[in-house]
């Protein structure tokens, strides 16, 4: 019997009322389904004693989809897991834009086609991330959308260094700089001032954040090059860098930041035909 996982966010989907719907309609098309928390959840909030919950790391293995219930920001939590386990995403929106989700909470008869394979799967790109100190290796990650390198909270602005195969591609001083991929070109890119960048494209964006200098704009770059972000000189605090929203590292003086394609690629189940531009009209439409 074919297993399917449910996701639900707990602050998305108040008393799982979506999520349960989708078992039913899932349990009835003949699927195995199991319920796991995406992430954590605080350990004041109570939990629905009437379902039964399963632990992710367990489940993943074997399982032919996972069914992920909020916004992006879920789907993003859960692509890691799920991309190094091999099984495929599928986002039933219950946030605001949901430019990933398939599906939106009052769709969720359309998930019997998981019974029958009757989807088409979506391959996105992912970046690996890398911080090098000195000879070592402080951090290690891959992510969907985007690795973020930031001033932090306080009121002065971070001097970055960027290098594309070694070679200087910018130099500013403002907020920061994001380096996307093409599905994380309607994230923070975006508001940012970067281009939308259809999933198919093979490409690497940098984007300045409030860049100081006017004629820093989005560098669009190949997928095979390698880009490297340092602080320069002038630079006098730190940076912090995350990935896909995730918690901030700190990064020092002398730190080299190391973004490439990523070798895993995050499948995303699509059950309508519609195209790439087709989303992006609806969602600016409806935000």
């Amino acid at each position: 019997m074919k297993k399917v996982i449910l996701t639900p966010n707990p602050y998305r989907d108040k008393n799982f009322n979506t999520v349960r719907a989708a078992y039913e309609i899932l349990k009835d098309s003949g699927v195995d389904v199991r319920i796991c928390l995406p992430f954590e959840v605080d350990r004041t909030y109570d939990l629905p004693k009437d379902l039964r919950f399963s632990r992710l790391d367990r489940e993943l293995p074997g399982a032919a989809a996972v069914v992920c219930f909020g916004g992006d920001g879920t789907i993003l939590h859960m692509a890691k897991a799920a991309t190094k386990q091999g099984v495929p995403i599928l986002g039933v929106n219950i946030g605001t834009m949901g430019f990933m989700a398939e599906l939106e909470s009052t769709e969720l008869d359309q998930l019997a086609q998981l019974a029958g394979d009757d989807y088409t799967l979506d391959e996105r790109m992912m970046l690996d991330v890398t911080v090098h100190r000195d000879r070592d290796i402080i951090f290690h990650d891959i992510c969907l959308n985007d690795c973020v390198i930031t001033k932090g909270a306080v009121a002065r602005i971070v001097h970055l260094s960027v290098k594309c195969d070694g070679t200087q591609a910018m130099e500013c001083g403002g907020d920061g700089i994001i380096v996307a991929t093409p599905t994380g070109s309607t994230a923070y890119s975006l508001s940012a001032g970067g281009p939308i960048v259809e999933p198919e494209a093979h490409s690497i964006l940098v984007t300045p954040i409030c860049a100081h200098d006017v004629a820093s704009r989005t560098i669009v770059a190949s997928d095979r090059r390698v880009i490297t972000v340092t602080m320069t000189r002038n630079a006098r605090r730190n940076a912090f860098l995350s990935v896909d929203g995730g918690k901030a590292l700190r990064m020092n003086m002398g730190d080299v930041a190391t973004v490439k394609k990523s070798g895993l690629t995050t499948k995303l189940i699509r059950l309508k035909d519609r195209s790439f531009y087709d989303v992006v009209n609806m969602k600016f439409k409806n935000y």
